[in-house]
């Protein structure tokens, strides 16, 4: 049974020129979307807000993100270049400790989770002040459990509501909480509300991602806890992608209307983006064999456990792209400049996806390859802008002085 995977200590990262991994280069597979057409690949309805490649309504908190949540629309965009770069154009902050879930505050400052701690600090962009404002109450870190993902209601300018997924001694679940500014440090997050319980827990595979969509529905990536047969059961939350509004309920559109299952057949979620076509792709862990790049369609069987990679099989959707586990263990990932970025934990290092519409037009690149160790979290900030955060104190890497950081990059 894999989980996030430990990779081998490596010395001399940063200041000393770290080598970068040997080993056989990343075994990788693209894959034709022809099963994907065939299946009719699809998003939820559109919604009338900030469209593909343009900035949201000023105040947002998804200001500076690309993509919508939607069908999917014939694009005239070329396809993304074959090569691409990537330039580390900065440090925001460092020191921080289990760093997982973020979520760019308008004016630009940044919430982060500590998964293991279960506390939400703020980090100003600009001076790398890490200052912590609450404690999420019910959190039981443990394995690859704890606070996991972040994200900002669509209608934080007045609302101030943080949206937070995590576990508890019992299930994982997804709260929001109050954010008010007006009180002391350390006390600004008010009561969690539970909006969805009863996803299942388990020492690995617990998801985490949430974010969402420009249909300002929520949408949340989970894992089958170990418990491989729950990928395949559409009555439970564990091993799928999750739809909702923002009160936990199921959305008009979702595959059954009494539910918020959105698709299934996954093993660990915890990579969700949009494009600029709004199409949804994710970001999944596999087990021995491929780690997947998938693009969601409402009702999609992903087929875990059944097939892992490409199976070619009727009923069953392909990934879009495939790497070898030693080379991926995927987290985050975004999208920006005609391609997904893709944070590698085991892999430690980012990966480019270019994309022309529903197919990878080559290889896929890895940037960073051992620089900063295993890869958490990626965030499309605006235009040719990632944010890239480490995850070396999560227990399975090997941390130096610094460690985690939270780094800018531009990418071409």
């Amino acid at each position: 049974m894999r989980d996030e995977r430990t990779r081998e200590p490596s010395a001399g990262r940063y200041g000393g020129g770290r080598a970068r991994r040997r080993g056989a280069s990343a075994a990788l597979a693209l894959v034709g979307c022809g099963a994907l057409l065939t299946a009719g690949c699809g998003g939820p309805d559109a919604q009338p807000w900030a469209g593909p490649g343009t900035s949201p309504p000023a105040g947002s908190p998804l200001a500076g993100r690309s993509g919508t949540a939607g069908p999917p629309e014939a694009s005239g965009a070329p396809a993304a270049p074959a090569k691409g770069s990537v330039t580390v154009a900065g440090e925001v902050a460092k020191g921080l400790e289990s760093p997982w879930g973020v979520a760019p505050l308008p004016g630009g400052d940044l919430l982060v989770a500590s998964r293991d701690k279960g506390t939400i600090s703020r980090v100003a962009t600009g001076s790398g002040a890490v200052t912590q404002i609450g404690k999420v109450p019910g959190v039981a870190p443990g394995g690859e459990g704890g606070l996991l993902g972040l994200a900002l209601s669509p209608s934080f300018a007045t609302d101030r509501l943080v949206y937070a997924y995590f576990t508890t001694e019992s299930d994982n679940r997804i709260a929001r909480m109050r954010y008010d500014e007006q009180r002391g440090p350390g006390q600004q997050l008010g009561a969690p509300d539970t909006v969805l319980r009863g996803i299942p827990k388990g020492v690995i595979h617990n998801g985490g991602r949430i974010a969402f969509g420009p249909d300002r529905m929520l949408y949340a990536g989970t894992g089958e806890s170990g418990d491989k047969g729950l990928a395949q059961d559409r009555k439970s939350l564990g091993g799928k992608i999750l739809r909702m509004t923002p009160d936990g309920q199921p959305v008009h559109g979702n595959p059954e209307a009494d539910s918020v299952v959105y698709s299934y057949g996954h093993r660990n979620v915890q990579g969700l983006a949009w494009d600029k076509d709004k199409r949804l792709w994710a970001a999944e862990f596999g087990q021995n064999t491929w780690d997947e790049l998938n693009l969601i369609r409402p009702g999609g069987d992903y087929g875990w456990p059944e097939v892992e990679g490409k199976a070619g099989r009727p009923g069953f959707v392909d990934p879009v792209a495939v790497w070898k586990p030693d080379e991926a263990s995927p987290s985050g990932i975004a999208w920006a400049q005609g391609s997904i970025w893709m944070a590698g934990l085991k892999g430690e290092r980012l990966w480019r996806i270019p994309l022309k519409g529903e197919t990878a037009v080559a290889d896929p690149e890895a940037f960073l390859t051992g620089t900063y160790g295993r890869l958490r979290t990626v965030i499309p900030l605006d235009g040719d802008r990632l944010l890239l955060v480490t995850s070396e104190t999560d227990g399975r890497g090997s941390p130096q002085a610094g460690d985690d950081r939270i780094l800018t990059l531009t990418v071409r």
